[in-house]
């Protein structure tokens, strides 16, 4: 084994890849396995799953799978040679060079992700130095003071300050040789018309790093000192940074998560920071009111109590309207903290102090259906009587999403109550309108593409599956297809996976799926080898079991053979050459009495 090699395989044994994607995804043990939702795309029913046995991953719902590397590479958008770094300094293993050296291993269009990932982390450490020290942080850190940040707060986000200077960046960026059309490109820096020389985008400005789910700065945030406009600036999306997909905070609140189960969602950078001084270091932002699809899948994976938290004022009251429909659906608990009018988090905190926070706001928050009424009242004029049976038919709608009987009951008690409607027509009305979206639902299945994890695989393919499965599983079984079946696979992955499986065992290797994997660079060939590893079969082949696998796929190998020699002979009869013909039908004859035909 290469030097290379074995660094990569010392990180795959080092880690444990419950532990690696259980920071991702909330995962929960079932059998030997542990199934969780996916990350890769939107579903409510879990169909995720992860083998501490073979350390490999695999969906079937959507085909995602791998081992580590690829996990970290999908689920951050980093190179091997990115995720491999990332999985070595959690393993606390020294990557050194070994793996940069290895063609195989270079990404040779990731040269500008790198210098913007490096100039990001050079800015970072300098906008943090800047800030704590005296001589040119002294108007940044009295700031943060008055603003009553502590300095444990300031290190764990590395918070940084950019003096008011056009080109200290500029200058630091080039004397460390950083590519200056990168940083253009990351938004750090901005390039004159007159002269086309370049200049610093933030100046005067207290610097929020950005960082991505494991912890990397991807962007900044800064919030001017003076009348500067725009109160906050942010840098624009690049090839590192993509605003929908980030959740700030996430790298530091994950324990907490994990460990209650809740996460707290804020609108931006100032209120995480102040959250977490204030004990609540669940707490994460969506970098704006527009939670987006991606975001609200990972909140979902994390947890299965999620708190909005956003500000109290119009714009706020319908983002969380707007991210509570995104968010519910999937068996998890949706509240919505109910903020003073005119306050934000931050302005909270400094007012009434953290304990009233966790207790007040986030420890008060409200039921996700509570929180729906009280948003369709405000659209509604409740004196008129046209609105108020509006209002009724708004709410109870909603209700007939609601799955749990005792709350549908409590809901409409309470609206039998405010309005004197008897409860019993209340009940009748809410039936109706469960009907009425029960048939929608129903069209919209019947219209809907057939999910591929429902397909029934024909039985041919089951026998190249099962054999393939077994053959990654010992190196005896292998070796009894290659010697009777050859590559004679049906299915052009299947076909692809034998060739690839008998070099593996010819270089001497032993069975192991997770090795294997990562000696295959096709995502596909990796996505099936995931699929094929984690089917659910007994440890050891029954008798008979590969013999009529074996036979199965000959089978149908050989009912193909029959079929596409038919199709040549019909045309050879209708172009008029009755001697091919002849022959074919021959050919056909004979592999008809192998199969027991005559």
């Amino acid at each position: 084994m290469q030097l290379q090699e074995q660094v990569i395989e010392e990180i795959r044994k080092s880690l444990d890849i419950v532990d690696v994607i259980g920071s991702y995804v909330q995962l929960k043990k079932q059998g030997k396995n542990y199934i969780g939702l996916c990350p890769f795309h939107s579903e409510r029913t879990p169909s995720f799953s992860v083998s501490p046995d073979k350390q490999l991953y695999h969906c079937f719902g959507c085909g995602a799978g791998g081992n580590l590397f690829t996990f970290m590479m999908e689920i951050e958008g980093m190179s091997f040679i990115e995720a491999a770094q990332s999985l070595a300094d959690r393993a606390n293993i020294d990557l050194g060079s070994s793996v940069t050296k290895n063609n195989a291993y270079r990404d040779p269009n990731d040269q500008k992700r790198k210098q913007i990932t490096e100039g990001l982390e050079l800015l970072t450490k300098f906008y943090h130095y800047l800030l704590t020290t005296a001589k040119y942080g002294s108007s940044g850190m009295r700031y943060l003071e008055e603003r009553g940040f502590n300095s444990e707060m300031i290190e764990r986000f590395r918070i940084g300050y950019a003096v008011d200077s056009w080109e200290a960046v500029t200058h630091l960026l080039q004397k460390r040789g950083v590519s200056l059309e990168f940083m253009e490109h990351a938004g750090l820096i901005k390039k004159r018309g007159f002269d086309n020389k370049y200049f610093d985008r933030f100046r005067n400005r207290i610097i929020f790093p950005i960082f991505n789910m494991s912890g990397k700065t991807v962007a900044f945030g800064g919030r001017t000192l003076g009348e500067d406009k725009p109160k906050y600036l942010n840098s624009p999306e690049s090839d590192v940074f993509h605003k929908g997909s980030i959740l700030y905070g996430f790298h530091l609140a994950r324990q907490a998560i994990r460990k209650s189960s809740q996460v707290v969602l804020l609108e931006g950078y100032v209120d995480v920071v102040r959250a977490h001084q204030a004990g609540v270091t669940c707490s994460v932002a969506s970098m704006g009111t527009s939670l987006t699809e991606a975001q609200a899948a990972a909140l979902t994976r994390m947890a299965d109590t999620i708190i909005i938290c956003y500000d109290s004022d119009t714009a706020g009251i319908e983002a969380s309207f707007r991210a509570a429909e995104l968010l519910q659906g999937n068996g998890k608990v949706i509240k919505i903290a109910n903020m003073p009018e005119g306050l934000d988090p931050d302005d909270y905190i400094r007012k009434f102090g953290g304990e009233r926070f966790k207790s007040d706001v986030i420890g008060a928050s409200q039921t996700l259906m509570t929180f729906k009424m009280n948003y369709l009242r405000r659209k509604r004029n409740l004196s008129d009587e046209g609105d108020r049976l509006l209002y009724i038919e708004d709410v109870l709608r909603e209700l007939a999403s609601q799955h749990r009987a005792v709350e549908r009951d409590h809901y409409l008690r309470l609206l039998s109550e405010e309005f004197s409607i008897s409860l019993d027509s209340l009940k009748k009305q809410l039936h109706q309108v469960s009907v009425t979206a029960e048939r929608r639902d129903k069209r919209r299945a019947r219209v809907a593409p057939l999910a591929r994890s429902n397909r029934i695989p024909p039985a041919y393919e089951m026998a190249e599956r099962r054999l393939l499965a077994r053959m990654m599983r010992s190196r005896e079984i292998s070796d009894q297809v290659r010697d009777t079946l050859g590559g004679s696979f049906t299915i052009d992955v299947h076909q692809a996976l034998a060739a690839y499986l008998y070099a593996y065992y010819a270089q001497g290797n032993p069975p192991d799926e997770g090795l294997f994997l990562q000696k295959l660079e096709d995502p596909a060939l990796q996505r099936k080898v995931t699929e094929l590893s984690l089917m659910p079969m007994s440890d050891q082949a029954d008798d008979g079991e590969i013999e009529d696998c074996v036979k199965q796929v000959i089978r149908h190998s050989k009912s193909s053979l029959i079929a596409d020699k038919e199709e040549q002979r019909k045309k050879a009869e209708q172009s008029g050459d009755y001697e091919l013909a002849a022959q074919l039908l021959s050919e056909i004859i004979s592999v008809k009495k192998q199969l027991g035909h005559f």
